[in-house]
């Protein structure tokens, strides 16, 4: 229990009805959880208006609301806080309330299009090998020191998210590493957070449904830099010509890294193979088990991550040599036998053109490359056609189909992905929208030494239908498949 004021400490009120040294339970923003003696935070969000449901919060026991504008009937007894924005007073009442959890630990926060799961992984199983008790918070999973928790989104959001940060600081964690996504940005989940750091990868076409263009989705990934506080570092990939855009009005202590132009963090690629990617970094020369030129940047981001921690370079590059990649990013499942399979969580244009051309660049010889793909649905259409062509240009058969259709129809989304084909591409693909069967295809059709790559989905157990989600993993799929065939 808290007292109503203390966890209003740093929100930009503008009026005050009724009392704040009064004792409440809990913080919530959905109106179905409040119980006797919450507060009510009425959040206007994507889908819908936290404002509609003040007297659902009411009648479930909530002493208190914040809100952006008052209701028309003020009832008696109950507290009204006014606020410029209840997301943002959300985000810090949440901070206030778990005790500011992210001023306790190390935070280093990840954004960009693709990369993020990889880095902060990596960033994870780094700093917990060379003995700090972390924590993770990624697309895949949340993990608090050893324990393992589900994650149901990118960014969680501010309550459940300060709530996993008071865990790993009750469990004595030192360092955090979390992805933060544009949405997240945008609906200022993070607003009230202390980073430590904050690194940019890149930035390629991507939830456009939501950010409606482009420029909206660079100044959401640029808000996040601007908030850094002066005693943080900014960390960005100088090679993507958005990252010079992240440090502008950033007060944070500004570094950047390259794999092709002079930079604070420097690498170069010796060798790049199915195998791994041999690196020099600053001197110093390190094999890893990831494969890939965007790999490349994952490692040096890392390494450049905790060199700015005070880590010791040589003891670094040690415990890089032995990591593998995160689950579902270029993920080598099936390598025994005739056939290889990859699985990746590739969902954009950029990042299945950067798997596809790494494939291209490490396979012997002309192996085939026959790629499983799809688009989501209820999300941004405009790649679709952009990553149809793509997979056409850079594969020599590719099957598509289903990825999480979601309300859409499956062959509605597939058709959408031909648009971008031309006549060159019309022999070199098929359409079967089960994903199951489409995986069964690529498999019967592969040839001895072929590659298939299963793209989209990556870490996902699921397969999002009529807002339902089935079981469903590509990785235990194709793993039994080609057991078979090996048979």
């Amino acid at each position: 229990m808290k007292v109503l004021k203390d966890i209003l400490y740093k929100v930009n009120l503008k009026e005050i009805i009724g009392l704040t040294d009064v004792i409440i339970s809990n913080v919530q923003f959905d109106s179905r959880q409040v119980g006797p003696g919450d507060v009510f935070v009425a959040v206007k969000g994507y889908t819908s208006d936290g404002h509609n449901f003040i007297d659902q919060a009411l009648k479930n026991g909530a002493i208190a609301v914040v809100v952006e504008v008052l209701p028309e009937k003020i009832i008696e007894g109950i507290n009204y806080i006014v606020v410029e924005k209840t997301d943002e007073a959300l985000a810090i009442i949440a901070c206030n309330y778990f005790e500011n959890p992210s001023e306790k630990l190390i935070l280093v926060g990840v954004t960009g299009t693709n990369g993020k799961s990889t880095t902060v992984t990596l960033l994870y199983e780094l700093f917990t090998r060379l003995g700090f008790k972390s924590g993770l918070l990624s697309t895949i999973r949340n993990i608090i020191g050893n324990n393992t928790l589900p994650s149901t989104h990118t960014t969680p959001d501010p309550i459940s998210l300060n709530a996993l940060l008071a865990r790993m600081v009750d469990e004595g964690c030192t360092y955090a590493f979390m992805e933060v996504s544009s949405h997240a940005i945008h609906q200022r989940r993070v607003a009230g957070l202390k980073f430590a750091g904050g690194i940019f990868t890149n930035l390629t076409h991507d939830h456009l449904d939501y950010h409606k263009t482009f420029s909206d989705y660079i100044k959401a990934k640029k808000e996040f830099f601007d908030n850094l506080p002066d005693t943080a570092f900014a960390l960005v990939n100088k090679d993507d010509a958005n990252g010079i855009v992240m440090l502008q009005n950033c007060h944070a202590k500004k570094y950047n890294y390259s794999l092709s132009s002079m930079a604070d963090f420097k690498a170069k690629v010796i060798e790049n193979s199915i195998s791994g990617i041999q690196l020099e970094i600053e001197g110093n020369q390190v094999f890893t088990r990831l494969v890939g030129r965007f790999n490349a940047y994952n490692i040096l981001v890392v390494y450049a991550t905790a060199r700015l921690l005070d880590l010791d370079a040589l003891e670094i590059l040690t415990v890089l040599s032995g990591l593998k990649t995160a689950e579902g990013r270029f993920e080598l499942v099936h390598s025994k036998g005739s056939v290889t399979s990859i699985i990746d969580y590739a969902h954009t244009p950029d990042a299945l053109k950067n798997v596809l051309e790494t494939i291209r660049e490490v396979r012997n010889g002309n192996e085939n490359i026959i790629t499983v793909v799809g688009c989501g649905g209820d999300r941004d259409k405009a790649k679709r056609p952009i990553m149809g062509k793509i997979a056409c240009d850079l594969s020599d058969t590719v099957v598509f189909t289903s990825d999480n259709p979601r309300s859409e129809e499956p062959l509605a989304i597939i058709e959408d992905m031909r648009k971008g084909l031309d006549p060159t591409h019309f022999k070199k693909y098929l359409v079967i929208s089960d994903r199951s069967e489409a995986i069964k295809t690529a498999c019967s059709i592969a040839a001895s030494g072929d590659i298939i790559l299963i793209a989209g989905k990556g870490h996902e157990k699921y397969q999002e239908i009529k807002g339902e989600r089935f079981p469903f993993d590509d990785k235990e799929k194709i793993e039994k498949l080609l057991k078979m065939m090996e048979k």
